[in-house]
């Protein structure tokens, strides 16, 4: 999928900037820190299975 994004003179520089610092192309930089964004599981979907294990944690045990 090819997704076409608006960027600020100043955002394009530093992407441009970063990607030559790196030795990658301004897309293959985009795209590995989308693929990092994606890959990072959200912190309250962390939180709310922790606690929703602990408030079933007996239940889970008679049920095995």
């Amino acid at each position: 999928m090819t997704i076409p994004i608006e960027l600020t003179p100043t955002q394009e520089n530093a992407l441009r900037m970063a990607a030559q610092r790196l030795g990658v192309s301004v897309e293959d930089l985009a795209r590995l820190a989308v693929e990092d964004l994606l890959d990072q599981p959200a912190p309250d979907f962390e939180e709310t299975a922790q606690r929703v294990m602990e408030k079933n944690r007996e239940l889970y045990k008679r049920l095995s």
